[in-house]
């Protein structure tokens, strides 16, 4: 396993793999590695000749006051695993190779599908996680991309850029990796006392029910909304940022439960923000 620190040096590699016909999956991860970032490298073994994952935490995508600085960071413990793996690189840059003097140049998905959810309590979060998702592409020359989908908006969002612009690769969507209890596994679940930990349980518990309810024949958006609304305020310490009843292809309202639909929540327990999802298909 080869590990980068430099845009040319990984550009060049993997162009020599290109150049002998072997096919690259890419994770993009920013690193504190845990089971459901190695799903996402497991299938790029399986599917593809070469697994190249970047670890970059990305500082364009935090906003102000959020957890840039004490974001967890272990290149070495992440390295280990990802051997573990037979990854072939690992592409870890710093911010100033990422960025250096004088950048300016950006990339944004605009549209109803950044404005809402994330978009909507994270202003520019996505404008940097597309700036840097394409310098990812363009670098390492991908013909798969894997993406988890815990964080489904930025994967609908990632899926439309690719579209948009013409990328020529393929947006692989994993499902969502759980711990034993059902917490969507999150690099950010370690910041959780273990009171929120416990009560933070409640958001895959409330996806669920809704989930049911649905499957069972309820088509009140406004009913399933509140539902989900009152089984999270059961806890205490949860503080709702949004709670979305949408179209699981693109993000848009919806008028009637048809089709693929996104349950999608995103909750705060102390100072830690969790997301998690659920699809429903009707």
């Amino acid at each position: 396993m080869q590990l980068f620190n430099n845009v040319n040096a990984m550009h060049e590699w993997c162009r020599e793999q290109k150049k002998q016909g072997k096919t690259i999956g890419l994770v993009p991860t920013m690193g504190y590695l845990h089971d459901g970032h190695m799903s996402l490298v497991k299938a790029a073994r399986q599917d593809c000749d070469i697994v190249v994952v970047s670890i970059f935490v990305n500082p364009i995508q935090f906003g102000q006051g959020e957890d840039y600085e004490t974001y967890p960071r272990e290149l070495e413990k992440d390295s280990a695993l990802l051997a573990n793996e037979k990854t072939d690189a690992i592409f870890a840059p710093g911010v100033k190779e990422m960025y250096p003097a004088g950048y300016d140049a950006y990339v944004e998905v605009q549209g109803a599908i950044t404005g809402k959810m994330c978009g909507a309590s994270r202003p520019g979060h996505f404008k940097g996680v597309t700036t840097v998702v394409s310098k990812l592409f363009h670098i390492c020359q991908p013909d798969r991309a894997y993406f988890g989908q815990k964080d489904a908006q930025q994967l609908l969002i990632i899926k439309k850029m690719v579209r948009d612009l013409n990328f020529p690769l393929e947006i692989v969507r994993m499902p969502i990796v759980r711990e034993s209890d059902g917490l969507a596994m999150s690099s950010r679940n370690v910041y959780l006392n273990a009171e929120e930990r416990q009560q933070a349980l409640v958001l895959n518990q409330a996806l669920k029910t809704a989930a049911n309810n649905i499957r069972g024949g309820e088509r009140d958006i406004k009913k399933i909304h509140q539902q989900i609304k009152d089984m999270i305020e059961t806890q205490p310490l949860a503080q709702i940022d949004y709670i979305e009843i949408s179209s699981g292809e693109n993000l848009t309202d919806l008028e009637e439960m048809r089709g693929e639909i996104l349950l999608a929540l995103a909750v705060k327990f102390g100072k830690t923000r969790l997301i998690d999802n659920l699809l429903v298909e009707v």
